[in-house]
């Protein structure tokens, strides 16, 4: 028995060897005054990567996406994004409380926004209204199951806001996943957007690190508010080599992740008591159901725990599981046989 087996989160990825070696080999010098070599080469691989004119690195994707909404608008103004989007539910009311912006939610399929029903979102232009200012999405979607983005969607949504004067940011700290998936570009989406995020400490296996890339001017308004945000450091280097690393040896390998999950998403679609569609995994995550265990999530949550398979509730009776590169496929089978025998045994 290989356990215990994690599968709360790509976030508990530890960094390999090769990749602790190359961070304690990075060159370094002080970012707040943009003399750190490692983390400027990092800044203008990721500005290619995503076609834009600069990137900047911050400590999280969430500091990333607060950055961009602080930068792109004013207090009072209105953002329209999915009413499951991260930046909405899982970073502790940021939008609110830094930069007192209103948020107009979007139901969407599996966190995916049409055209459409953003347009039908946008205020109209009088007095009695905070201004539409800012669209974000993101891509690939959390609490959406994983879910990507069409580029045709991507596309048409930055052509509503654009022909209303309104930037699109996107969420995407995943959204390397949706590339490798989609055997797509990352340009095929940002070229899109005004802005875009990337994490590096999900599923590419870094401990710290994410860039918010978009235009020249708009990153060194960025920089300011990542300062005020406490988000400058000094010998950051070190974290940016790991991210070096990982942008050359751990993107392709996604797919690896995204196999494990589908075999996962098979593996536990064979239990008549969980309720999911393995046609719905798209990239590294499964989500389902267990109500008809007779359970709720998070006692489920519990006993598997203890069986050795570790995962996160979403809801009352809802599980998370996300397969990453520290999980092996022989660990996916080795959990689809704990969680059979724990629901026999219930």
């Amino acid at each position: 028995m290989n356990l215990p087996i994690d599968l709360r989160s790509d976030t508990v990825t530890k960094p390999s060897p090769a990749m602790r070696q190359a961070m304690a080999n990075a060159e370094v010098g002080d970012d707040v005054a943009r003399e750190d070599p490692t983390i400027n080469r990092l800044e203008a691989l990721c500005a290619e990567l995503y076609g834009m004119e600069a990137s900047l690195f911050v400590p999280s994707g969430s500091m990333a996406n607060q950055v961009a909404i602080k930068t792109w608008t004013q207090a009072g103004d209105e953002m329209i994004v999915d009413l499951n989007a991260h930046c909405y539910n899982l970073e502790s009311a940021a939008i609110a409380a830094v930069s007192g912006v209103q948020v107009a939610p979007v139901e969407g399929k599996r966190g995916i926004m049409t055209a459409e029903q953003v347009e039908a979102r946008i205020r109209p232009r009088n007095v009695h209204h905070g201004p539409t200012t800012l669209i974000a999405i993101e891509n690939t979607h959390n609490r959406g199951g994983g879910s990507i983005y069409p580029v045709e969607t991507t596309a048409a949504i930055g052509e509503v806001a654009r022909r209303h004067g309104i930037r699109l940011h996107l969420d995407g700290a995943r959204l390397l996943n949706a590339c490798v998936e989609k055997r797509v570009r990352p340009t095929d989406y940002t070229r899109h957007c005004d802005s875009a995020t990337l994490c590096f400490s999900k599923g590419l296996g870094c401990p710290v690190g994410s860039v918010v890339a978009g235009p020249r001017e708009f990153i060194e308004r960025a920089r300011r508010w990542r300062k005020v945000f406490g988000g400058g450091m000094r010998q950051a280097g070190i974290l940016a080599a790991a991210a070096i690393y990982a942008l050359e040896h751990n993107v392709a390998r996604l797919a690896d992740d995204h196999a494990n999950a589908r075999l996962l998403a098979r593996g536990l679609a064979e239990i008549d008591t969980l309720d999911l569609n393995p046609d719905e995994v798209e990239t590294n995550m499964v989500f389902f159901d267990c109500r008809r265990t007779g359970m709720a999530a998070s006692e489920l949550k519990q006993r598997m725990a203890k069986a050795g398979v570790l995962m996160y509730d979403t809801a009352p009776y809802r599980i998370r599981l996300v397969t990453h590169l520290d999980v092996s496929r022989e660990q996916i089978i080795e959990a689809v046989g704990v969680f059979k025998r724990v629901l026999m045994s219930a």
